[in-house]
């Protein structure tokens, strides 16, 4: 069993092959933490680890002792008031006004699977034997209150998740006004910290920083993860690289406002803590209630972030991913958005389908516009009805049309918005979020409806239920254009009101939920104004998400590399659009375009029927290509080769190589022309030394060590001496590499 329990010690060891995290039961009755590193061997004690001292100005916990103070103790879930001075994992109000609390040890369970989390996505497991769970109980006898810190461990994977559980067993009333999911102490601070950071059309850059004295921390108050920061840091040490050293992941499978910061104290320790955000957020727990805090995903890697990452993929394609889509093969699409906009009709969409059709893309997508009267942002969400103005046989009838054709059906909804222009406003104008006598403010001429009302979860239940049910609808991307502001709710009351964007969380997954069973074929694609809100508790419902609105090959460079950081190829919706780019106005060439978006699951965001016939012909040759390798794509394992936020970002590498390493795809891609530039390499990994491969379109084979060592030569670049002699010139050039093993 991979989770020990010393007794005489007091000390709980959770051990894979590559991990080991060890913590104990301090003389105060609460949790101290040890170690969280690389696998070491089991023994009687690791009390050795455990350190107590006297130090000038220390507060201690207890007379007369002056060396036990949680001031320099390391902890596992520590709270404020009781001699440790750096922020907290909790903080619980009291009627009388405390915030002072002390949890302290009752009792423990060790058992293998891992439990649900109710009402929250979370990794699972599908034979109890994957994981062992532990759950410690702490108990506040004072205010009869207990935590519940839950502790899994998967087997074979470098995962420990972690999450925490409040429950009021007492007759007082408490609000929780800080309630984290994990805090680690670590051993020292010297790490730097990776975030992803950016904004709309550039979301997910990789950002790194070394860590200082004092609080370092990312964190969302939008009311989703946001596209400014992700739920998402690791710690590497600076040493570390893509491919060796030791880095730690940690990722908060949770779809809203959050909080996740590194403390380093006066002695170089480093608390990691991540959890729903405290900013505005206090959550009332009656007599008998509970507050479940969302899971949070630790990845420990000695073999780079490369190595970490590769953890998180195959964790969540295998177990967060649910349904029959998690190993289907996806399929290749074409969205009308960008090649019509809100000016179409039912003849203008068949005949980019019926094109579509001709070049082998499986899958058509109606994007927005389709419903109410719905002729620009400025009216009709919340009006899931057919707009017949278009489509006079509505969505059931071009569903129909174009299923005939042998493409499958996907349609676009926004269910958690409102225009004021619409029959649900008119009807129902106390279901938007607001607050009372204050002027509410919109983004994109929208408002956003208060999912923390059941009534309002049931009402566009049933009117996407309805559409689904009629029409032949196998895909549904899931839009959310806009950003919480003037959070309040007409129905909960005063002391509710800090709850509001948690709850809202809850009831978009809630809805989430109930379509995915009553509709479990359909392939659900997550958007919020493109990656607003790519996290893990998206991944739990909807497989894939919309990466970025910015399609631009060069800009997606960016931010597909930075979002492979904790999440897979699988989860990463990648479209070839038109140039000029609808977003930044460049131009770059067909093949570059569809060589990113390969990395990625694949699709068209233009107009088909305004192609020429050789880009008519380029296009069937790049849905062939990518038919051929989605499998590889989809389930390989993904190498970050050369980083664009490094060396000046100029060159970007990365592949993708099979789980028996037979094949790999490699994408190599130059931005911008250099006068008289060097001869390049790209150095491969994940290949198999011993292997002998053949690379499509280069005579001759080249072994795995050669390719991992060396490396492979890039094509000779344009040195302006002599007149070029092949199309290998300019700006924005790329190149993909298809290697077979031989042998």
């Amino acid at each position: 069993m991979p989770i020990y329990f010393n007794e005489k010690t007091k000390e709980f060891h959770l051990q894979n092959n590559g991990l080991s995290y060890i913590f104990t039961i301090m003389k105060n009755n609460q949790l101290g933490h040890l170690y969280y590193g690389k696998r070491i061997r089991n023994r009687e004690s690791f009390q050795h680890l455990y350190r107590e001292q006297p130090r000038a100005g220390m507060s201690c916990v207890f007379e007369g002792d002056l060396s036990f103070s949680l001031d320099i103790l390391r902890q596992e879930y520590p709270a404020y008031g009781s001699t440790d001075y750096r922020e907290p994992a909790y903080q619980i109000l009291q009627e009388n006004g405390s915030r002072t609390t002390m949890f302290e040890y009752d009792s423990h369970s060790i058992f293998s699977g891992k439990p649900l989390l109710e009402g929250l996505p979370a990794t699972y497991t599908e034979q109890e034997e994957e994981a062992t769970t532990l759950i410690i109980t702490l108990v506040d006898s004072l205010i009869d209150a207990k935590i519940e810190l839950s502790y899994t461990i998967y087997e074979k994977r470098n995962v420990i998740t972690r999450s925490a559980k409040f429950i009021n067993k007492g007759d007082q009333k408490l609000v929780l006004n800080r309630a984290l999911s994990t805090s680690v102490d670590m051993f020292d601070a010297d790490y730097e910290m990776v975030q992803l950071s950016g904004s709309w059309s550039r979301e997910r850059h990789v950002k790194t920083r070394e860590l200082q004295s004092g609080i370092q921390s990312i964190s969302s108050t939008r009311g989703t993860s946001s596209s400014q920061q992700n739920p998402f840091l690791a710690l590497k040490r600076p040493d570390t690289n893509e491919h060796q050293g030791e880095a730690y992941g940690f990722n908060f499978v949770y779809s809203g406002n959050f909080l996740a910061q590194v403390e380093v104290d006066h002695y170089d320790v480093a608390r990691v803590t991540m959890g729903i955000n405290p900013f505005d957020f206090h959550w009332l727990l009656e007599p008998g209630e509970m507050f479940q805090a969302p899971e949070v995903v630790m990845v420990y890697s000695d073999t780079g972030l490369n190595g970490m990452s590769q953890t998180y993929h195959d964790l969540y394609r295998e177990r967060l991913v649910r349904g029959p889509w998690k190993n289907k093969e996806r399929p290749v699409l074409v969205n009308n958005w960008e090649a019509t906009y809100f000016d179409f009709n039912e003849e203008k969409l068949l005949s980019i389908a019926k094109e579509s059709k001709d070049l082998g893309i499986e899958l058509f997508v109606l994007d927005d516009g389709w419903f109410g009267k719905r002729d620009d942002d400025t009216t009709s969400l919340g009006d899931w009805f057919t707009d017949e103005a278009k489509l006079p046989n509505g969505v059931e009838g071009i569903a129909e049309k174009i299923t005939d054709l042998g493409m499958a059906f996907g349609l676009w909804f926004e269910p958690e918005m409102v225009n004021k222009e619409s029959e649900l406003y008119k009807k129902h104008p106390e279901w938007i979020i607001q607050v009372e006598g204050r002027r509410a403010s919109h983004g994109r001429h929208q408002f956003v409806l208060d999912f923390s009302r059941q009534e309002v979860v049931s009402h566009l239940f049933d009117q996407m239920a309805e559409v689904l049910k009629k029409a032949p609808i196998t895909y549904v991307k899931w839009d959310m254009n806009r950003y919480m502001t003037e959070i309040g709710s007409a129905k909960l009351p005063p002391e509710r009101q800090s709850e509001i964007a948690h709850r809202y969380i809850l009831g978009v997954y809630e809805l989430y939920e109930r379509l995915t069973r009553a509709f479990p074929d359909v392939l659900f694609e997550s958007c919020a104004s493109g990656g607003c809100r790519f996290d893990p508790g998206m991944l739990y419902y909807a497989p894939q998400t919309w990466t970025s609105d910015d399609t631009d090959a060069v800009e997606r460079l960016k931010i597909q590399y930075g979002t492979t950081m904790a999440y897979p190829l699988s989860s990463l919706g990648a479209h070839v659009s038109d140039v000029p780019n609808h977003q930044v106005h460049r131009h770059t060439s067909l093949k570059m375009r569809g060589d990113v978006s390969f990395f990625g699951m694949f699709g068209y965001e233009l107009d088909i029927t305004n192609m020429s016939q050789d880009e008519k012909e380029a296009v069937k040759k790049q849905v062939e290509f990518y038919k051929e390798h989605r499998q590889l794509i989809q389930n390989g394992t993904f190498y970050r080769l050369i980083s664009p936020f490094e060396d000046g970002g100029n060159r970007v590498g990365w592949m993708v190589v099979s789980k028996d390493k037979q094949v790999a795809l490699a994408g190599y891609y130059k931005i911008l022309a250099e006068p008289n530039p060097g001869f390049k390499r790209m150095i491969l990994k994940g290949l198999d030394e011993k292997k002998e491969y053949r690379i499509e379109g280069k005579a001759g084979s080249f072994y795995g060590d050669e390719l991992m060592g060396p490396g492979l030569m890039i094509e000779n670049e344009y040195s302006g001496s002599v007149p070029p002699q092949d199309d290998n010139i300019g700006d924005f050039k790329s190149s993909l590499y298809k290697l077979t093993a031989v042998n």
